[in-house]
């Protein structure tokens, strides 16, 4: 698998099932193989002079996710006193080092970030936020948020996944997203979010409808998110309801290009802009903790 030289490539594995991670490249998890089949995408040729734009692994996003505006322009936010901010587009995490702790029995990793002066400006709070893999057995994986208010004033998040799960283009049409209850949504032009839209409970992922759209979850899933690729052989499920996880907001699907070999299915925890529109904007207290956990499982289906 090509990876950079200059990055420092961790590697976790049990049994079949190996994950490769860069924490110096915002904790990023770049690919999961099981039984050597790639089942979170690397692209071939990855471009590491600018690694938030590689398609591919797990982006990290926080602070906040998607793209933000203040009077039309993109790329800054408003707090309550009225300041206006600069942050770029999913937040700072993917672009900065976080600490590597490796799981004492080998099977997992916590990467961590802490404020720092390169995140004060753009948003100036005390806080950790950390990054936990485990794999449970070869084909379980539990991946979890845990995010800390150091500081002495509250704290607005609002992070989110953007898994590149790996999809040949030309399956597309054969493959299917299955959905617990949720409303549909999608970001417009002006940055505002669209009026809600009845959600079904299955989609084919060559549909256009869902490129780019925020399936918003009505109340606690009654079901995993599903990804059933016959071409692969493969399910892939997406448990939101984890003990003592906070809820999820939303599931976000997107790919880049009629010819990407990948999909992302993207468990977020608000929508874009929720610090001006207010949906999912969380807070955190002083002192507070909070964790947003969920648990991906593969099944090979011959």
């Amino acid at each position: 698998m090509p990876l950079s030289p200059q990055q420092d490539i961790l590697e976790i594995a049990q049994d079949a099932s190996v994950l490769r991670f860069s924490p110096q490249a915002g904790g990023r998890l770049l690919s999961w193989t099981i039984d050597g089949e790639e089942v979170i995408h690397w692209p071939e040729h990855a471009d590491w002079s600018q690694p938030a734009r590689i398609r591919g692994g797990n982006p990290l996003l926080f602070p906040f996710l998607g793209r933000h505006r203040v009077d039309g322009e993109i790329g800054f936010w408003r707090d309550a006193s009225g300041t206006v901010r600069e942050l770029p587009m999913h937040g700072f995490a993917r672009d900065l080092p976080f600490e590597a702790h490796a799981d004492v029995h080998g099977a997992g990793l916590r990467m961590v970030l802490s404020d720092s002066a390169a995140t004060r400006a753009g948003y100036p709070f005390g806080f950790r936020f950390e990054a936990a893999y485990s794999l449970v057995d070869a084909r379980t994986l539990d991946v979890t948020f845990t995010t800390t208010n150091t500081g002495d004033a509250r704290l607005p998040y609002y992070a989110g996944h953007h898994f590149y799960f790996t999809l040949p283009h030309t399956q597309r049409g054969e493959t299917t997203i299955e959905l617990p209850r949720t409303e549909r949504r999608y970001q417009q032009a002006d940055g505002s979010i669209s009026a809600a839209e009845p959600g079904e409970a299955r989609y084919t992922l060559d549909e256009a409808r869902i490129l780019d759209r925020f399936h918003c979850l009505a109340g606690t899933p009654d079901q995993p998110v599903r990804l059933v690729a016959p071409g692969l052989e493969r399910v892939v499920t997406i448990d939101l309801q984890r003990p003592g996880s906070v809820p999820w907001y939303a599931v976000t699907t997107w790919t880049e290009a009629a010819e990407s070999d990948f999909y992302c299915v993207e468990p977020w925890l608000g929508l874009p802009d929720a610090i001006h529109n207010g949906m999912g904007l969380r807070w955190l207290e002083p002192g507070q903790t909070e964790t947003a956990a969920l648990r991906i499982g593969v099944e090979k289906t011959a």
